[in-house]
């Protein structure tokens, strides 16, 4: 440990070095100073291997090249047509030196040359699980390493994960024509007119969230999102006139695009069956003896249509190397494409559009009060069958809300909505009590306190001391007692900490429009008292 003395506006100050954080961060320098240069070469949409001359010298010069087995088998032939020209290309350069050729010539044939006999001592690995990656990049010993992406490794690539691992230092992107522009092309559909989701790894229930009319939604797929599951989806959700495109082996060859409605696809491409049924009737029509078979032919043509139908569920099938293209036709049963989901469409513990759910109203109120933002860490206390939660989570997606609901038919209430509407990647359902199960929780910077159970006192001050700078807490009040508790903490706060808390306060009272009588006549809810409170200034001891 060194001290050192300075003088700081007339003061003098003692500074104290620790000589071993100084060692461990000189240690942390030399690590990724010996981390290999990582250059990551989008493949793009192809069978044969169609770089940039950048992009095919990072692969030739590479010492270790990591890829799926499919970007292997599309670089190989390139990689050993290098090792094959490396005696020509030393010749080359050898004969070129001697017949004093031009510096540029000399240079290109030193590269060649180079690049070469690098190639001969180049490894190929598959591409490991993510959670081994890193290891393997920094236990190879290569200075050069290159890993094969598929197009545009930045976009819904392996390019955001290796960016979190290393340093910009040590990292080269080489882009390439993306499946999903590819997809786009097939179809002549303009991409800024698409909204681009991955399904690759994720709940396919996440596609409900996406779901809204006229949306194109290009969609990355996995063995679990098929275009029938994507299609029956939609079908459920009142989206059976959507329109499905189904790319299949983008760039190669044998490449096929097929057309399908979502209500077909869901049925196993009706359709088809339809085309193969008409055939099949019109040979019948040629070979039939007229009126007096109308009968027969009607009885044998549904049986014949039945077994086509059941042959086409068995045979029906699509390449895993595919994307699908779904515009969004019709009218949605329940989902929504604005804020403020009627209460009638959530599951509740009690008769539609009632039981222990935040009226739509009061949860705009209190969603505008909590001003979601992407990478907010949210706590929903108290959440009933999750109301509040789904909208939350629904309108923000980079966001995390924990939902926390003891009661059991409510929480079932709560994990049913979490389906029905999509937010099975955002939205957390806990089931205990708080503040017992909050201390499990990743720390929240947005709060919504629903419910308490009577600890809305204690809540109130244990969660405003581990309020982040700038966070947020709202809490809803319908009893008068709930009410009261509000209004203490909001004077305490002004009494205890002047300026380090901003409170913001109204109370939602609705009125809705009903039949008395064969007239209308407003029935009003109960009023609704809500309190904002925001940290300004961070606890000081």
């Amino acid at each position: 440990m060194q001290c050192f003395a300075a003088v700081f506006e007339g003061r003098v100050v003692l500074i104290v070095v620790d000589n071993e954080i100084s060692q461990l961060s000189n240690r942390s320098s030399d690590s990724e100073a010996n981390q290999p240069l990582i250059h990551v070469v989008g493949l793009g949409v192809t069978e044969t291997e169609q770089l940039s001359d950048e992009a095919r010298a990072a692969l030739l010069s590479a010492e270790l090249v990591i890829g799926s087995e499919r970007q292997l088998e599309i670089v190989k032939p390139l990689l050993e047509a290098a090792k094959s020209q490396q005696p020509q290309a030393s010749q080359a350069s050898q004969a070129s030196q001697a017949s004093q050729a031009s510096q540029a010539s000399q240079a290109s044939q030193a590269s060649q040359a180079s690049q070469a006999s690098q190639a001969l001592n180049q490894r190929m690995e598959v591409l490991p699980k993510l959670n081994q990656l890193k290891a393997m990049i920094d236990e190879s010993g290569a200075e050069q390493v290159v890993i094969l992406a598929s197009g545009d490794p930045l976009y819904y690539g392996i390019g955001r994960w290796l960016s979190k691992q290393f340093t910009s230092e040590k990292l080269r992107f080489y882009p390439a024509v993306s499946s999903i522009q590819a997809a786009c092309h097939a179809i002549g559909l303009s991409l800024q007119d698409a909204k681009v989701i991955s399904l690759h790894g994720r709940p396919v229930l996440t596609l409900r969230r996406h779901l809204a009319q006229q949306q194109y939604l290009v969609i990355l797929t996995d063995q679990h999102s098929t275009p029938q599951t994507l299609a029956a989806l939609c079908d459920e959700a009142g989206f059976g006139e959507s329109r499905l495109w189904v790319c299949e082996r983008l760039g190669y060859q044998d490449q096929l695009v097929r057309e399908f409605t979502a209500s077909e696809l869901s049925a196993c491409n009706a359709s088809c069956v339809d085309s193969k049924f008409q055939a099949s009737n019109h040979s019948s029509d040629e070979s039939g003896d007229g009126d007096s078979a109308e009968s027969a032919e009607s009885a044998e043509s549904a049986e014949m249509k039945s077994e086509l139908t059941r042959q086409a569920k068995q045979t029906l099938s699509f390449d895993p190397l595919q994307v699908t293209i779904i515009k969004v036709i019709g009218q949605s049963k329940y989902l929504p494409s604005f804020p403020g989901i009627p209460d009638q469409h959530f599951i509740t513990d009690s008769e539609a559009g009632r039981g222990l759910i935040t009226k739509r109203e009061v949860r705009l109120a209190i969603l505008s009060l909590l001003q979601p933002a992407p990478g907010d860490i949210g706590w929903d206390i108290g959440a009933g069958c999750g109301g509040v939660a789904v909208e939350w989570a629904l309108w923000n997606p980079l966001g995390t809300v924990h939902a926390i609901e003891h009661h059991a038919i409510r929480f079932d209430c709560l994990q049913q909505n979490q389906q029905r509407f999509g937010v099975v990647d955002n939205l957390k359902p806990v089931n205990g009590r708080a503040p017992e199960v909050l201390s499990d929780l990743p720390a929240a910077n947005k709060i919504f306190i629903g419910g308490s159970d009577g600890e809305l006192p204690n809540l109130l001050e244990s969660l405003w001391e581990d309020l982040p700078l700038n966070g947020v807490i709202v809490a809803s009040a319908v009893m008068e007692t709930s009410r009261v508790q509000l209004i203490q903490f909001a004077q305490s706060m002004s009494d205890r900490t002047p300026n380090r808390c901003d409170v913001e306060t109204l109370q939602v009272a609705i009125s809705k429009g009903g039949q008395l009588a064969g007239q209308l006549l407003y029935r009003p809810s109960l009023t609704v008292t809500l309190f904002k409170f925001t940290k300004t200034v961070v606890n000081t001891s």
